[in-house]
């Protein structure tokens, strides 16, 4: 398998020339953040100290100013410009990754279809997560001869669309575990029709708000939002993160537009955790990995089920085998289990609609005569008690979580 990596890269523009910032540069900074000193930075990079600081100099001349200061007793600190970089690459990359990932699996995949005639490709839609990420990881890691996969970050909604229409093979999508779940299953409803689908378990993880270290605004749960005053930071329509607060926001009887930046959106759960550190924005809903990356406090709210949807059908062909081996595998439910707010409950057990949704008082399929035939047209679905906000009838440009 040809595996593919796509990265920005940052270039300075001052008095009408444009010079490169190296890509080593801005790692160093990060890792001065992150070990608290140059030279713990260097060892965790496998840099030498001595060729760390021509680096780091090269950087301060193009800008003119100091991007690290030592100082005795304390190892190295940041300047504030070495600080606003940090923040800078950390925002580029929660924003951009997920896109990038999605672009360098297109392109790999495309590569792989040119150079390696008979190879199964298994196409995968999926909203954003970790768990996700950690799959998409391990399986580029552990390819098997003839196999390769192709993904695309894209929200819940357009997922399970793209699946419906022939799009993909496995799409991805979550369900809150509880009160939420009937609604959020009618939300989906139109692209459960058919009884040869097959739901196969990645995860459950927790939904929660990332607030600022302290949580200096004393935010608690979700009507401490609609304070004056209290900034926050939403999640794109068509995500499943976006339906969840909208559901929480209904049950605590608080408008949308009581909500101070309900209507500014980013598109990925680190995006928004990044917003948060950033201190443009007091709160925001995400999972905990971001959170606790962005030494965020993390407010835990509601438990999820992440599901991989697939056709019963597709689940026996040969381009599957390594994927559901994956997911059966200790080593794999052991990585899953140690991101943080994650568990491995049930990874890799297979079920259908009604055994994975029993007891939740709505049918996980429609009744008869709303199935359609596979690869058919989804129809537009019909508005929910509460106004969770319409599928998406093209998809977003960023990718969702």
């Amino acid at each position: 398998m040809y595996r593919v990596g796509i990265s920005p890269s940052w270039t300075i523009r001052r008095d009408g020339v444009a010079t490169p910032l190296g890509a080593r540069v801005v790692d160093l900074l990060v890792g001065v953040d992150e070990q608290g000193s140059l030279a713990a930075a260097c060892t965790a990079q496998g840099v030498s100290y001595r060729h760390a600081w021509q680096l780091l100099r090269e950087g301060e001349a193009l800008f003119g100013q100091p991007l690290v200061r030592m100082t005795r007793g304390k190892g190295s600190l940041l300047t504030p410009l070495g600080e606003r970089l940090v923040w800078a690459q950390r925002r580029v990359q929660a924003r951009l990754a997920p896109l990038l990932d999605t672009l360098a699996s297109e392109v790999g995949s495309e590569i792989e279809k040119l150079l390696s005639a008979g190879t199964n490709r298994l196409r995968i839609h999926a909203s954003h997560g970790f768990a996700v990420q950690a799959l998409h990881e391990a399986l580029q890691r552990d390819a098997h001869e003839g196999h390769t996969h192709e993904l695309k970050y894209c929200g819940g909604a357009e997922a399970l669309a793209a699946l419906a229409g022939g799009q993909c093979d496995i799409a991805g999508f979550h369900v809150p575990i509880g009160r939420f779940e009937p609604a959020v299953l009618a939300h989906y409803r139109p692209w459960l029709a058919s009884r040869s689908l097959r739901l196969v378990a990645l995860a459950t993880r927790r939904q929660g708000l990332m607030v600022a270290p302290g949580n200096p605004r004393r935010i608690y749960g979700v009507a401490d939002l609609a304070r004056p005053g209290v900034r926050f930071i939403n999640r794109q329509p068509g995500s499943g993160t976006r339906v969840l607060l909208d559901l929480l926001l209904a049950e605590a009887g608080i408008a949308p537009s009581q909500l101070r930046g309900h209507e500014q959106c980013e598109f990925t759960h680190a995006a928004v955790a990044a917003f948060v550190a950033s201190g443009m924005a007091d709160a925001g809903l995400g999972v905990e990995v971001p959170a606790r990356s962005f030494r965020l406090e993390f407010l835990p709210l509601e438990q999820e089920r992440y599901f991989l949807l697939a056709d019963e059908r597709t689940l026996q062909t040969e381009a599957l085998q390594p994927l559901l081996a994956l997911l059966a595998s200790p080593g794999f439910q052991a990585d899953v289990a140690r991101l943080p707010g994650y568990e491995a409950r049930d990874t890799g057990r297979v079920m259908t609609l009604d055994e994975a949704f029993a007891g939740t008082g709505t049918p996980a399929r429609p009744p008869p005569a709303a199935r359609r035939r596979r690869g058919a047209r989804p129809p537009e679905p019909a508005p929910d008690p509460v106004s969770i906000g319409p599928a998406p009838s093209a998809p977003p440009a960023p990718p969702d979580r």
